[in-house]
């Protein structure tokens, strides 16, 4: 008999539901996404397939009408759980000028959006955590009851403004919670040649904050984890580490072959262990994902991602001069 876990988190049913739609969203986009590059309509994938667990199981833990996400360039299931639609994300893939995120002028995966408090990254990977130590300090001088969410990769961690932020972070005990994605590869680079520590959640001890390694094909532990970090800033007690374990099921982008750096059998066997099944596999134990929910669900899935697909590649593109606004001052 599968234990009912969510319900001891107090999540309904309807709640973990969502959960599961909106990872195979992202899932079917980013699938989407592959298939549309490699047929030439749209010039660069970088994938969230294998991280969806992780992604959507710390958005759902968040206040969606008041939290911040600085999300890296991977994480279309917190921009998704944050209100970013399908439409939306196939106009910033085709680069069109009703691209939310940047009127097509970024590459896809620089999420930004205001209504939704979602903060536009930037290409340097990292410069969103020291954006959401900033943020997280503004809310507390505007006395707002706020947590900043900001995640990047375990490759990230090893930058500077990592150690910054989170440094800054625990001495003026800001409500910022800092989720590392490990996705085992930092582009090329398994993670033993990248970070001599076992656990990227071990750093925390050196900023006086707590560090907790998660599981993250598992969204219901990712859940409970930024659950209590959430709580915990917003009593003042500061900012939390957490590392969510999971592995990237595709090449780096698609402009990646990763045959040249890891074993395929490796990543055979890591898709055995797939969070989206995974979790479905939970749901239909509890009889929570019946057949017929499945399938209603699939059906919504597909024909939201064929309609933001059509709609994005017939949308126009931005006029060229459009280029030069917001460079300089008018």
């Amino acid at each position: 008999m599968t234990e009912n876990r969510h319900i001891s988190l107090n999540l309904t049913n309807e709640d973990v539901l969502g959960m599961y739609e909106t990872m195979l969203l992202a899932r079917k986009i980013d699938e989407r996404m592959w298939l549309l590059n490699r047929s030439g309509k749209i010039p660069f994938v970088i994938s969230c397939q294998g991280q969806e667990a992780a992604q959507v199981g710390a958005a759902f833990a968040l206040d969606r009408k008041e939290d911040y996400v600085l999300p890296y360039y991977r994480d279309m299931g917190v921009v998704l759980a944050f209100g970013m639609t399908a439409k939306e994300l196939m106009l910033s893939a085709f680069a069109k000028a009703e691209d939310p995120n940047s009127g097509g002028r970024q590459m896809p995966g620089h999420f930004g959006q205001r209504k939704n408090r979602i903060v536009t990254g930037s290409s340097p990977v990292t410069t969103q955590v020291p954006h959401a130590v900033g943020i997280a300090l503004a809310g507390r001088m505007q006395k707002k009851d706020l947590v900043t969410f900001v995640t990047f990769g375990e490759g990230s961690s090893n930058q500077g403004d990592f150690h910054e932020g989170a440094n800054f972070a625990a001495v003026h005990k800001l409500p910022v919670i800092f989720m590392c994605e490990n996705n085992k590869y930092a582009i090329s680079v398994p993670y033993d040649m990248q970070v001599a520590c076992e656990k990227i959640s071990d750093r925390a001890i050196g900023y006086g904050m707590p560090g907790e390694t998660v599981d993250g094909n598992d969204p219901l532990e990712v859940y409970r984890a930024v659950k209590a970090a959430r709580d915990r800033g917003r009593r003042g007690e500061g900012p939390t580490l957490i590392e969510a374990i999971s592995y990237r099921l595709t090449p780096h982008s698609s402009d990646d072959d990763d045959r040249s750096y890891r074993e395929q059998e490796e990543v055979a066997e890591a898709k055995k262990n797939d969070p989206i099944l995974k979790f479905a596999s939970y749901l239909k134990d509890l009889d929570i994902l019946t057949d017929e929910i499945e399938k209603e669900i699939v059906e919504r899935i597909v024909k939201l991602v064929n309609e933001a697909t059509e709609y994005a590649e017939a949308a126009p593109y931005a006029d060229p001069e459009h280029a030069l606004k917001y460079v300089y001052a008018e």
